[in-house]
């Protein structure tokens, strides 16, 4: 089978195509023939060795849909041919209420979704939503498991909240845009692309700020919200941006981090204390919350799609992600 692989470190241009000998199901797993799969920033991140746990080589990708093409020893189904979709997720543990940090995310250390075949266990197996295209389906898994995770397991959003959402236009906050609009909260997105806020507004954002333009983004945000500021917020930025968001939250308001890009954040104690904040702190997900995911896809919800290319183009796509070009999720053609 081809492959996407990643042999040594220095970013991007260092994913090449290898030809590697087509993978056999072990007793409890499955062999899908991947159609499409899809990138996470985090495939970047391993390029550049800003990832913990690299094992090299390997083929990277989360992300990916097909059919079953094998069935290994004890596995009952679905069936040989079967449209499936990949919870990347593997080994949460027990407690669906908190990752035991045992497990690990499909293509780092386990090879992934790069490729024509890609074995995993059976349970992270699903049947992909009928309504859904195959890219559609592949650019779902970690960056929707993880915002819905974000949004609805821990945010506990609702239509009475307004949700503040920092940095549009990553896959995650993509589809954080996209639940939230979904269970009728009222939206506030923010970018430094005009480009990416247009878009975001044509998926329903109901305010759209540009941080870098704007005189005042975080007071603007907090007299968009309403009531004080937004009742709940979702952050990937960290620093200074968590720190503001900490700020203009209104009293009571959840403000949600699942990654901290701009670094650590220096924070005002007071601004927590003093207006009762939850500071809620999530990763990935649960097998109940990709399968809790996968259903709102069955309602007629759509991924934001950036751009298909095949997969001999996976060096150029990881540049253009690395460079945040991207609005919504970069799929590769697999077969």
């Amino acid at each position: 089978m081809k492959a996407v692989r990643l042999n040594e470190l220095g970013g991007p241009e260092k994913l090449h195509i290898e030809t590697l000998p087509d993978p056999v199901a072990q007793a409890g797993e499955i062999v899908v023939k991947i159609h499409r799969a899809a990138f996470n920033r985090r495939d970047v991140f391993i390029t550049q060795g800003l990832y913990p746990g690299i094992e090299l080589p390997r083929t990277l990708g989360s992300d990916g849909a097909g059919v079953v093409a094998a069935l290994g020893p004890g596995v009952a189904g679905p069936a040989v041919g079967t449209p499936v979709v990949i919870d990347p997720m593997i080994g949460w543990g027990d407690d669906p209420h908190i990752w035991t940090g045992k497990g690990s995310i499909l293509g780092m250390p386990h090879d992934g979704t790069f490729a024509e075949y890609c074995v995993v266990p059976a349970g992270n197996v699903h049947l992909k939503p009928a309504q859904l295209s195959d890219e559609q389906a592949a650019a779902i898994p970690l960056a929707g498991l993880t915002a819905y995770r974000a949004v609805v397991t821990r945010g506990r959003c609702s239509a009475n909240d307004a949700v503040l959402i920092t940095g549009i236009g990553g896959g995650v906050q993509t589809f954080a845009l996209l639940f939230a609009k979904h269970l009728g909260a009222k939206t506030i997105v923010t970018s430094s692309s005009d480009e990416k806020l247009a878009r975001a507004k044509a998926m329903g954002a109901d305010v759209a700020i540009n941080y870098k333009t704007a005189e005042n983004w975080s007071k603007e945000a907090r007299a968009a919200a309403g009531g004080g500021g937004p009742s709940l917020v979702i952050d990937s930025a960290g620093g200074e941006t968590f720190a503001k968001c900490l700020n203009i939250a209104r009293p009571g308001a959840r403000v949600v981090s699942y990654g901290g890009t701009t670094g650590d954040a220096k924070i005002r104690m007071f601004d927590i204390f003093w207006k009762h904040l939850d500071i809620l702190g999530t990763s990935m997900g649960s097998p109940e919350d990709f399968a809790g995911m996968l259903a709102l896809f069955s309602t007629g919800l759509k991924p934001a799609v950036d751009e298909v290319v095949p997969m001999e183009e996976a060096a150029a796509a990881a540049d253009r992600i690395n460079k945040s070009e991207q609005f919504g999720k970069v799929v590769l053609a697999i077969s």
